[in-house]
């Protein structure tokens, strides 16, 4: 009997242990309050936050109302006397990942709450590549590569629409978004995102652009045609009266030219 209320007592402990937990997200260089989570404390003698258990950060004392701060983290953490929350600063991945557990001493320890942080890095921009884009008539494709670190999708636009997609790996997501005008990629994790876009106007016009297009295009032609019509008319006209000229100028001079030789006879 007696061993069994042992292990009961030491699970209902663990299970305590575990639906406490709270995963936490922190961005490298950057600060993360932990709260206690509760307004109602049991009594107390003494609280104190640890990392990873073992280590010490800060142990309030309830008699005196005062907290005395390890002095690893004198310039790295704050403690509010108050609310009993932490405050980590300047937090950095080899450092800070891991679990900070607010622990209430007395008759008992209790176990407040228990957080495991991760301090992760800002995501990478990612990069939008069109790899090929044409139309034929009123259908227009584009395809491209939405690409960010190790995660990557390749699709289609066609005539204002693309299938919505998404990749994951770990906690970093890559998001591939499309609307009327932009396709949109899109990097994220819990502390950060970056997005790439690219306006599919530039890459597909309209059946009512084309269309305008060239009929500007062909009446500018007619227009110029009708400019240098006349000109090349002219000249053509006045060639042919020169070359008319000449030719009777000729007949005309060989014709005085045997004149005397008639006359002789």
């Amino acid at each position: 009997v007696v061993f069994i209320h042992i292990v009961s007592r030491l699970l209902c402990r663990v299970i305590r242990w575990f639906s406490a937990e709270i995963s936490v997200f922190v961005q490298t260089g950057a600060s993360v309050q932990l709260d206690i989570q509760t307004q109602e404390l049991p009594e107390f003698d003494d609280l104190s936050w640890k990392k990873d258990i073992s280590e010490n950060i800060v142990k309030y004392i309830s008699e005196s109302k005062k907290e005395k701060l390890h002095s690893s983290y004198k310039d790295r953490a704050d403690f509010n006397n108050k609310t009993f929350s932490l405050t980590l600063k300047n937090m950095q991945k080899t450092d800070n990942s891991g679990l900070y557990t607010a622990i209430a001493s007395g008759e008992s320890d209790n176990n407040i709450v228990t957080y495991r942080v991760s301090v992760i890095d800002a995501v990478e921009a990612p990069v939008l590549t069109v790899n090929s884009n044409w139309f034929s008539g009123n259908f227009c494709t584009v395809n491209f590569t939405c690409r960010a670190h190790e995660l990557m999708i390749d699709s289609s636009y066609q005539n204002n629409r693309c299938s919505p997609e998404n990749v994951t790996s770990q906690i970093n997501t890559l998001i591939l978004d499309c609307s009327e005008e932009p396709i949109i990629c899109n990097h994220s994790n819990p502390v950060s995102w970056k997005e790439d876009k690219i306006n599919t106007i530039q890459l597909c016009f309209n059946k009512e652009y084309k269309s305008t297009s060239l009929k500007s295009n062909s009446s500018f032609c007619v227009q110029t045609d009708s400019s240098l019509l006349w000109p090349v008319v002219g000249l053509v006209a006045a060639c042919i009266l020169i070359c008319l000229s000449v030719f009777l100028y000729c007949r005309c001079k060989k014709g005085m030219s045997m004149l005397p030789h008639i006359d002789s006879l």
